[in-house]
């Protein structure tokens, strides 16, 4: 780092600030996790590259030297095999940049776009011939795959300053169930007790997993876990506490005691029955995942 905190791949004011952790109870399959750290944005086919546009050539807000090296991933993307029930369920892990701290080059948007596009491209067949991951191998999943994907994805579907429809390339996928969103009581009061820009959000507020700034953005969805159309889902939700609510401590008000996040959860009853032999027995799990960032 040689100009501050946002002379790097990803800012930070010291290695590692930022960074990612997954913990599991169930066994990782380490021999075959994969990351994708290095892989380099110019090598996505059309890229919303960021564009200088005081030249006449496209694309050129970095240049030929910058984008050599310039990685997509401004944190990682991982791809966990975790193994439940005798079945491998792939837990994709990442955290893309926020789409702000720019200009009207908008490289921090884009970059946004292009970290979530490389989940949807990874878990579509066909479409991830292109990705490769820090060993040199190429492609995504396989055709049925089970993944989870989580992360703070710092895109709201409806409001903020993310590129538009950037999150929809995962929530609107067809192999990605959003249908049973989680919510919590305490995004809706929030939004209702700071007013300022949460009152011109298009979104549903019970939504929002992250208490931002109230001038701008407000408060936004920005957190997602987020279960392939394969797995069963029984729901989950938001731990945003009300302001009556005895657990309100540990979420607050500015400045927080924990993180302007909030925790986001997904039950998924994995069953032993996943091999298709018809039978529930004692075997059957449950598998509840979490985001946290601070």
């Amino acid at each position: 780092m040689i100009g501050g905190p946002d002379d790097a791949f990803g800012f930070g004011f010291f290695p590692g600030q930022f960074g990612m952790i997954v913990y599991s109870k169930y066994p990782i399959d380490t021999s075959n996790v994969r990351t994708f750290q290095k892989f380099l944005w110019k090598d996505m086919p059309n890229a919303l590259l960021p564009d200088d546009a005081s030249t006449p050539a496209p694309a050129d807000w970095y240049t030929p030297e910058e984008l050599a090296v310039f990685r997509l991933s401004s944190k990682s993307h991982w791809d966990i095999p975790v193994s439940i029930a005798g079945k491998t369920i792939h837990i994709l892990v990442s955290h893309p940049t926020p789409p702000v701290f720019d200009g009207p080059e908008d490289r921090n948007g884009k970059r946004n776009h292009d970290e979530i596009r490389l989940w949807a491209d990874y878990i579509t067949p066909g479409d991830a011939g292109y990705i490769y991951d820090d060993n040199g191998v190429f492609g995504g999943l396989a055709a049925g795959s089970k993944f989870v994907i989580c992360g703070d994805q710092n895109a709201d579907p409806l409001d903020g300053d993310s590129v538009a429809l950037a999150i929809n390339q995962l929530i609107a996928h067809p192999l990605v169930n959003d249908t049973l969103r989680p919510s919590s009581a305490g995004g809706l009061e929030a939004a209702i007790l700071q007013r300022g820009a949460n009152q011109n959000h298009f979104g549903n507020p019970a939504f929002d997993t992250a208490d931002f700034a109230d001038t701008a953005p407000g408060n936004l969805r920005a957190d997602y876990v987020l279960p392939s159309r394969t797995l069963p889902h029984n729901g989950g939700g938001i731990f945003w506490p009300t302001t009556t609510d005895p657990l309100f401590y540990l979420t607050g008000v500015f400045p927080f005691p924990s993180s302007d996040h909030r925790l986001v959860w997904a039950d998924l009853p994995i069953q032993s029955d996943m091999d298709g032999d018809g039978k529930v027995d004692g075997a059957d799990l449950a598998i509840l995942l979490g985001n946290w960032t601070p």
